[in-house]
C-alpha cells in the first residue's frame, strides 16, 4: 500500500457537528466525513483489496465506499487531521499479516509435573473411602 497515493483518494466533506455548542455549532460545519472507494483505488492491490472487505465489512456501504467522521473537536481542521489518521491506522492494521502460531509439544517437565498431580489427587479421592468395605 503506497500511503501517500491513498491519501489522495481520500474524499473530504464538512457538515454541521451535532450535540452541544451554542450559535457556534448552529452556524459552523465542523464535523469531517471521510469516504474511501475501497472497489475503485489504484493505490491497493486486489489482495489488499479483499483483506479491507472482510475486516472492514461493517463501515463499506454497498457502493464499496468506506466511509469514517470526526467530530471531536471544535476546528474542521483537527477533526480532517484526526479522521486521517484514523483512517490510515484502520487500513494498517486491517492489512497486517497475522503471525502464524508454532505447534509445540509439552516439555518433559511439564508431563511429569501433570502426572504426579493427577497422582496426588486420586490418592486424595481413595483416603475418602471407608476402609472397611
Amino acid at each position: 500500500m503506497d500511503e501517500e497515493f491513498v491519501l489522495t483518494e481520500l474524499d473530504y466533506k464538512a457538515v454541521r457537528s451535532s450535540g452541544p455548542g451554542g450559535q457556534h455549532a448552529n452556524k459552523t460545519a465542523t464535523k469531517v466525513e471521510l469516504s474511501f472507494d475501497v472497489e475503485n483505488s489504484q493505490a491497493l492491490s486486489d489482495q489488499e483489496k479483499k483483506r479491507i472487505f472482510n475486516k472492514l465489512s461493517g463501515r463499506i456501504n454497498k457502493e464499496g465506499i468506506l466511509k469514517m467522521n470526526s467530530e471531536d473537536s471544535r476546528s474542521q481542521h483537527t477533526n480532517k487531521d484526526i479522521v486521517t489518521q484514523n483512517f490510515l491506522f484502520e487500513i494498517k492494521e486491517v492489512l497486517k499479516k497475522p503471525k502464524r502460531r508454532k505447534k509445540t509439544k509439552p516439555t518433559r517437565a511439564s508431563k511429569i509435573k501433570r502426572l504426579k498431580a493427577k497422582k496426588k489427587k486420586s490418592e486424595i479421592k481413595a483416603n475418602r473411602k471407608d476402609p472397611l468395605k
